[in-house]
């Protein structure tokens, strides 16, 4: 059974996570899957506490602590149902039949990893309930989701906004290409005005191809060529061209290049005011 997996917490992003998740679903055919992970807390109380307090504390204070972790733990949990409770709600109310609802422990890339089989989409927020919005980093866990998991993954962005025009930053390589053809290949799709645009110097080939699938898919498309770095060239397209959702490939340079020259993933993903469609 075809699921969007959306990864719930309480960020400004929650809103827009279960909006995007229902989206998707609703343009798949498919049912949604929340997941909310408990990881655990930064000041939780480790298990062996011999040695973490010092000499001379007594054997109750221990207990306190210990009693005091399992008691935030509880909270947490109660949080995590009331969380889920109510993004499940906001799916159901955006016309979704069937969703699904997990509460789990552990970290969120590894949860990811282990239900992805089930899973067609992931839908993530931009930044986490802890980001700190004056420095645009992305959130700590989202970068390294799209780096580990073999799915699409759609990033939300702050607000959902309805969708009616598509941009496809496409370079050439396998991973611009598998979102070329997951586009054209779900009728859905030829609801939407597509833009598909190369920035820099192309390949003809690359292009060609690019081309001919979109003319055999049979939707309202246009490609483009524009010179220039693709960060820029494609911010300025998207606001031009009022686009309300990027698509693009993820991480296509070797680890030793990304870390030289950067990521153009990365820096889209952090400036660009839209949800962001990666394949990997």
């Amino acid at each position: 059974m075809t699921k969007v997996l959306a990864c719930i917490d309480a960020s400004t992003y929650g809103a827009s996570i279960c909006d995007h998740a229902a989206w998707a679903a609703l343009q798949l055919g498919a049912d949604v899957e929340l997941l909310h992970v408990l990881d655990r807390a930064p000041d939780a109380v480790p298990t062996d506490l011999s040695g973490s307090i010092g000499l001379g504390a007594s054997e109750s204070l221990l207990e306190n602590l210990v009693k005091l972790d399992e008691d935030r733990g509880r909270l947490r949990m109660e949080r995590g149902r009331v969380i889920l409770a109510e993004a499940e709600k906001r799916v159901r109310a955006a016309g979704v039949k069937t969703v699904g609802t997990r509460l789990r422990h552990g970290g969120l890339v590894d949860n990811v990893h282990e239900l992805e089989a089930e899973a067609r989409v992931v839908v993530l927020g931009k930044r986490g309930e802890h980001a700190d919005f004056a420095k645009l980093h992305l959130g700590g866990s989202v970068e390294q989701v799209i780096r580990a998991t073999t799915l699409p993954v759609l990033v939300a962005s702050r607000a959902f906004k309805p969708i009616q025009k598509i941009l496809i930053a496409f370079d050439g390589g396998s991973s611009s290409r598998k979102a070329v053809d997951f586009l054209v290949s779900d009728p859905a799709f030829k609801s939407y005005e597509c833009h598909l645009v190369h920035a820099g110097k192309p390949r003809d080939a690359d292009l060609a191809w690019a081309r001919a699938r979109l003319a055999d898919w049979g939707g309202l498309h246009q490609v483009a060529e524009r010179p220039g770095e693709p960060e820029a060239v494609i911010e300025a397209y998207a606001r031009e061209n009022g686009i309300d959702l990027l698509v693009m490939g993820a991480y296509g340079h070797s680890p030793i290049r990304r870390f030289i020259v950067g990521s153009t993933t990365t820096a889209m993903i952090r400036i660009a005011n839209l949800p962001v469609l990666l394949f990997r």
